[in-house]
C-alpha cells in the first residue's frame, strides 16, 4: 500500500513540476582538450627547458640538440600558453560554468532559470519569474556557417530569457519536442516554428 501512495505522489510531482537540467563545461569535449593541451604544453616546456640546460627531460625525443635562442624559448612560450589555456579548461570544467537548471513549477507557481558562473560573489545566477507573466515559449532556428538552435521563454516586462545550454546546437527534433513539452506544460503558445 505504501508503495502505490508514493507512486502517485511521484506521478503528482511530475504534473506540477517539469525540471531540465543544462549540461555547462562539463563535457567530454572540454575534459579531452584539457587533457591534451595538458600534455602537449608539458612537452613544449620540457623541450624549452632540455635546450637550455642541455639535460634530456623527454623520453621519446632529444631536445638538447635545439638551439636555446630562438627555438627553445619560443618552445617555452608555446608550452607555456598551452599549460594557461589547459588551466582554464580544467577549471571551467571544475567550476560546471554554465551548468544549471530550468524548474516550472505549477504548484509554487514559479518558474526558476538557475546557473553556475564563475567564482566570486556573483557566482550563482537565479532568476525567478511567477508563471502568470511568462506570455510564451519561443524556438529561435538559424541555419548556415553558424547554426543556432535555441528555445526562449518570453516573460512580461523582461524579454526573451535563453533556456539551452550555450554550445553545439541541438538537433531539430529535440528542440521541437522540448519546446512544445514546455509550451504544453505551461499552457502558452510556442512561437518561431
Amino acid at each position: 500500500m505504501a508503495v502505490s501512495k508514493a507512486t502517485v505522489s511521484d506521478a503528482t510531482d511530475q504534473d506540477t513540476v517539469l525540471r531540465r537540467e543544462i549540461l555547462g563545461s562539463r563535457r567530454w569535449s572540454n575534459y579531452w582538450w584539457a587533457l591534451v593541451t595538458t600534455i602537449g604544453g608539458t612537452g613544449f616546456v620540457l623541450a624549452g627547458i632540455s635546450s637550455y640546460t642541455g639535460m634530456n627531460l623527454l623520453p621519446f625525443a632529444d631536445p638538447t640538440q635545439l638551439i636555446f635562442i630562438p627555438q627553445g624559448i619560443v618552445m617555452c612560450f608555446y608550452g607555456t600558453a598551452a599549460l594557461l589555456l589547459s588551466l582554464y579548461l580544467w577549471l571551467i570544467s571544475f567550476w560546471n560554468v554554465g551548468g544549471g537548471f530550468n524548474q516550472f513549477d505549477k504548484e509554487a507557481e514559479e518558474a526558476q532559470i538557475f546557473r553556475w558562473g564563475f567564482p566570486g560573489k556573483n557566482r550563482t545566477i537565479d532568476f525567478r519569474y511567477p508563471l502568470s507573466s511568462i506570455t510564451a515559449v519561443r524556438v529561435d532556428i538559424r541555419e548556415g556557417l553558424s547554426p543556432k538552435r535555441a528555445l526562449y521563454l518570453k516573460v512580461k516586462g523582461k524579454g526573451d530569457i535563453p533556456l539551452t545550454r550555450v554550445g553545439q546546437p541541438m538537433s531539430l527534433a529535440a528542440l521541437e519536442n522540448q519546446g512544445a513539452e514546455l509550451a504544453r506544460f505551461l499552457q502558452v503558445p510556442l512561437e518561431g516554428l
